[in-house]
């Protein structure tokens, strides 16, 4: 999986993907959640890799295991490079959306990335103890959900950059850590609570960060991409 950073098109039409996405004069790393998902279907995944573009493909699937499984099964069709669950579904829930991954894999074709959420990014550990019952800290609970991710066949979570250190240190340097919540310096956090500059998330050993906003509503996308690859390093 390359490293570029990941650009998140909050985006509600193909029309408006396309035209974003004609700025650009190189492959890149998207991500495709559930509001493009959603109103355009699978259909959006075709045209974007037409495009030459990777995809990160984020549904945060969460159900019983069987259903999941399924879901998986379908998912692994459209050649996404990276998809993912919710770690609070449990050990069986992952491995079943890995067995439904790797079976649903065409022949021929590298099996997506699999990664878990962990605590998203826009929750507070007040929020998380108040309405999740969860009373530990939220370091606590996201390293929890990341040892369990591991130990149920995960390549990696979804993590903000506040965590990442003490996930590599649990659960080794190769388990990926996808880093939402990305700012530039002085940027608007949005509705996001644990945020970041690209440099920061580097320096914290971020395997890969997701960027929206600070790219997609910039006045030049393109410029503001080229300053994120520049603070993120080594592309």
């Amino acid at each position: 999986m390359n490293n570029k950073p990941i650009i998140a098109l909050d985006m509600s039409s193909k029309i408006e993907v396309i035209e974003f996405l004609e700025q650009f004069h190189e492959p890149l790393f998207v991500k495709v959640g559930m509001e493009l998902f959603y109103q355009e279907g699978p259909s959006i995944i075709k045209i974007i890799k037409d495009m030459g573009h990777d995809i990160f493909l984020d549904l945060k699937l969460y159900d019983i295991p069987n259903t999941v499984k399924s879901a998986m099964k379908g998912l692994a069709k459209l050649g996404v490079t990276l998809v993912n669950v919710h770690a609070a579904g449990g050990s069986k829930m992952m491995e079943a959306a890995m067995e439904g991954l790797v079976e649903g894999t065409p022949e021929g074709q590298e099996r997506p990335f699999l990664i878990a959420v962990t605590q998203l990014t826009s929750t507070t550990e007040e929020q998380m103890q108040q309405e999740q019952n969860i009373m530990t800290s939220l370091d606590a609970s996201v390293i929890n959900y990341a040892m369990l991710a591991k130990s149920s066949g995960m390549d990696g979570v979804v993590c903000s950059v506040l965590e990442a250190k003490e996930i590599e240190k649990a659960c080794g340097k190769d388990f990926y850590k996808v880093t939402p919540g990305i700012r530039l310096a002085g940027g608007d956090a949005h509705d996001q609570k644990r945020v970041a500059t690209p440099d920061y998330a580097r320096e914290q050993g971020s395997t890969q960060i997701v960027v929206g906003r600070a790219i997609t509503q910039a006045e030049n996308p393109s410029t503001s991409y080229a300053t994120v690859k520049q603070l993120w390093g080594g592309i």
